[in-house]
């Protein structure tokens, strides 16, 4: 059986050892040629694009990150701000409620000594009174009346509304009172002239006499 044909049997390895170098593709010595050069253009601008778009991404995440961060800083400066604005206005309206309620259960029990003052006082009848027993019931109406008056007193104290506001004089009677003493804004220098104007008649007459006089003393002389 003949054996099986083998190709390098007819090739002349001498040759092919001395066989100048060739161009052939993937040679690492052959320049690139125009298409290999397009296409590496075109991969070149494609992983730009994609780096473009990788960029972009990055930077719309940034951007996320930051809004983000901003909301967290919002919330945590405005969770501590409203802790303390609320933590703060929560004592000053329970300090409020407290001493309002307090003045309102001290009106209370003024009101009810008023009452009681009041009808102590209503029920004294000075007109029924007898000669016998008006000393003695005209020193219980006296110490009624004391008494009332120091619950009045005290409560002035207590309840600044029974006092009343402090009442201004009336701008006529400022006016009238300005306009009954024009001299007193004067200045002293003003004052002195206008003591003098009002005095140099009264002088000049008296310096009249006393020459008048002075004449009459030489005459009888």
């Amino acid at each position: 059986m003949a054996s099986d044909y083998d190709a390098t049997e007819f090739v002349d390895t001498d040759f092919q050892a001395h066989k100048t170098p060739g161009l052939a593709a993937g040679d690492p010595l052959r320049p690139p040629t125009r298409e290999e050069v397009d296409r590496k253009v075109v991969e070149a601008q494609q992983k730009l694009a994609e780096l473009k778009r990788a960029q972009e991404g990055l930077e719309r995440e940034r951007a996320s990150l930051e809004e983000l961060r901003r909301r967290q800083n919002e919330f945590h400066t405005g969770r501590q701000e409203m802790i303390h604005n609320l933590t703060r206005g929560l004592g000053l309206l329970e300090e409020a409620e407290f001493n309002t309620r307090r003045d309102a259960e001290q009106m209370v029990k003024t009101i009810s000594d008023f009452r009681d003052a009041l009808t102590k006082i209503q029920a004294v009848h000075d007109e029924v009174w007898t000669k016998e027993n008006f000393s003695i019931e005209l020193t219980r109406a006296l110490t009624t009346i004391e008494n009332a008056r120091m619950e009045w007193n005290a409560a002035r104290l207590k309840v600044p509304v029974l006092s009343g506001p402090v009442t201004e004089k009336p701008k006529s009677e400022t006016a009238s009172a300005t306009a009954a003493s024009p001299l007193a804004d004067a200045s002293f220098g003003q004052l002195c002239r206008f003591g003098l104007a009002m005095t140099w008649p009264l002088v000049l007459v008296a310096l009249a006499a006393l020459g008048v006089l002075v004449t009459i003393l030489l005459l009888r002389h």
